[in-house]
């Protein structure tokens, strides 16, 4: 069992009284952690909604139902919540009720949890995000030493937990991730005309990592239109696949101000979309695989810290850039990322001059802990 950091903010949650809902991938241990979350607990009731008949006791229920299923237990767990109807409606009534009870609902996929819930459930769900293991959570179940050790195999087969803890399978562990579970939820999506499409998009965007992505160039690609294009790329976020960056601009002349890069959750899933599981010496995409990683930890590493930074990449007209821009209260850090410790680079003279309190940092596989810390 490798602790979770995300399991010391939900306990420090209790206390407000509110629904926790915890989002995130198929497959990363939301499950496991209902379980460890619940260990402290005497009186426990876990309804799994993959099964239909637990599904039917949260369907078309009174508030009165309601209290009487969930007041007698000390938590009241509600495993993938977005497979019931209504589920928003039905949190709402329990919410109203301010109970003892710690309720806590887990969904692999926002398209549907999230939608059904926020507007029902306003100001009575305290929202998370679980995603892949991250490098300081293997750490501190091992060490950092062992993780550095481990970096190169991180790059290629990513952080799922049955990845970690079975080595030996991780790239059957992968293949059958990335075509039993990835785009589940993504196909029952009730907007979905064209899979074979979906899955093309991924491929494209799997080979464009750390690149700027023209959503006109992708339909092209993919053979759909940018409506389309959009659509799916929001789909994809919401489901846990993906992740984007915008750029940053404060209207200075030469900077691009409407621009994208899109990033993978995990590196393994990026890796398995391309059945590519060659070894770093024989690859020419160690930069673009370091960029995610690096990247992808520190989305995970500010959700758990509960930061509300805002991340962002930077260029210009002339092809000035810097990876990643994080905005923290009108606090500007930037940082660039170099998987080859000797490669060095300064800051790029015009962010310099538009920014001048900026901090600057070249992030390499030397010097990279305290980045993720």
């Amino acid at each position: 069992m490798i602790p979770r950091f995300l399991q010391n903010v939900l306990e420090r949650a209790y206390g407000r009284r509110k629904i926790i809902s915890i989002l995130g991938p198929r497959q990363v241990g939301k499950s496991t952690l209902l379980s460890e979350l619940a260990a402290s607990g005497t009186r426990v009731r876990t309804l799994n909604c993959d099964n239909d008949d637990d599904r039917r006791l949260l369907i078309d229920k009174t508030s009165t139902e309601l209290k009487n299923m969930v007041e007698p237990h000390d938590f009241f767990l509600i495993d993938e919540a977005q497979r019931v109807k209504n589920i928003g409606l039905t949190l709402k009534k329990i919410g109203d009720l301010h109970l003892d009870t710690h309720v806590i609902v887990t969904g692999s996929s926002s398209f549907d949890l999230a939608d059904e819930i926020n507007e029902p459930a306003t100001g009575r769900l305290i929202e998370f995000n679980l995603y892949p293991l991250s490098l300081p959570e293997l750490a501190s179940s091992t060490s950092q030493i062992e993780e550095q050790r481990m970096l190169e195999t991180r790059m290629i087969y990513g952080l799922y937990p049955e990845v970690v803890t079975n080595p030996e399978y991780a790239r059957e562990t992968l293949m059958n991730l990335t075509n039993n579970y990835l785009y589940r939820d993504a196909f029952t999506f009730h907007g979905m005309r064209k899979p074979d499409a979906l899955i093309k998009l991924v491929r494209a965007l799997a080979l464009q990592i750390g690149c700027e992505v023209s959503y006109n160039e992708l339909a092209l690609t993919v053979g759909v239109d940018k409506a389309t294009i959009e659509n799916y790329i929001n789909l994809l976020e919401k489901c846990f696949i993906i992740f984007r960056l915008n750029s940053f601009s404060r209207n200075a002349r030469n900077e691009i101000r409407k621009g994208k890069k899109i990033y993978f959750v995990d590196n393994g899933v990026r890796n398995a979309v391309l059945s590519h599981f060659a070894p770093l010496e024989l690859r020419n995409d160690c930069g673009m695989l370091w960029e995610n990683l690096m990247i992808s930890e520190r989305v995970k590493r500010n959700a758990y810290h509960r930061s509300y930074a805002q991340l962002y990449f930077w260029r210009t007209h002339d092809q000035k850039e810097i990876d990643l821009i994080e905005n923290m209260d009108g606090r500007l850090t930037a940082f660039e990322f170099k998987w080859n410790e000797r490669k060095k680079m300064a800051m790029p003279a015009s962010f310099a001059q538009n920014y001048p309190n900026s901090d600057f940092n070249v992030i390499n596989n030397e010097n990279f802990w305290p980045f993720l810390s």
